[in-house]
């Protein structure tokens, strides 16, 4: 292939589907993880350390091969884009409604490139402790997502407003003869496109991901 790889440009309907709900099957993908819980909008709180730590560790491999330590199998890729996985103590939007921040739980993830294997990322671990020892990578982990069946749109606007879009998914799994599936572990998913700190919050483009299952509740 030539120039880097772009998984947005190879995968389209992952990351750039419509805004009409529909159905994906999503593949297996490696990710780093980081889980945690509170408001992500709380300055300088638990889920912008777990970004800054997603992107540390990220960009250690992605760089590797400029400090001589790119692993086997290493090809120049584009980033993935920051994703995330929500669940609450409370049930996440009802209706047109939004939950009380304060009580979400989330993994903050970034896709990374086939050639990630457990190895490369123990190494990129130890390169980034190196680098910034001040950084608590406990929590960082290497895991194989298996998403399977999904219903998913393109919600275009503020994050606050997701709830919109959300209804309009839930219906679609109605009509489809489909049904929510968050047994298992399985949760809401984001994927963002929009770096709301350059971008205005109207223009702001997020993948929203539900887990179905086929045939209705009953």
């Amino acid at each position: 292939m030539d120039g880097k790889r772009d998984y947005k440009k190879e995968f389209p309907d992952l990351y750039h589907p419509k805004q009409a709900p529909a159905l994906v099957e999503v593949p297996p993908m490696t990710f780093i993880m980081v889980d945690g819980r509170g408001d992500p909008n709380e300055e300088g709180g638990s889920y912008q350390q777990a970004v800054g730590l997603l992107y540390g560790l990220t960009f250690t491999i992605k760089m590797s091969r400029k400090s001589g330590s790119a692993p086997e199998g290493y090809f120049e890729y584009v980033v993935p884009p920051l994703e995330g996985l929500w669940w609450s103590e409370d049930a996440l939007w009802q209706g047109e409604s939004a939950p009380d921040k304060s009580r979400f739980c989330w993994t903050s993830m970034i896709r990374q490139p086939e050639f990630v294997t457990p190895e490369v990322f123990c190494w990129a671990k130890e390169a980034l402790a190196k680098k910034k020892p001040e950084l608590d990578l406990s929590p960082a982990r290497l895991e194989t997502f298996c998403e399977g069946l999904c219903v998913q749109a393109m919600h275009v606007g503020p994050y606050d407003t997701e709830p919109a879009t959300l209804a309009r998914m839930q219906q679609f799994v109605r009509d489809s003869g489909c049904r929510e599936d968050l047994e298992n572990g399985r949760r809401h998913h984001e994927l963002y496109l929009g770096d709301p700190r350059r971008t205005a919050p109207e223009r702001l483009r997020t993948v929203l991901r539900h887990p179905v299952a086929r045939g209705a509740d009953g």
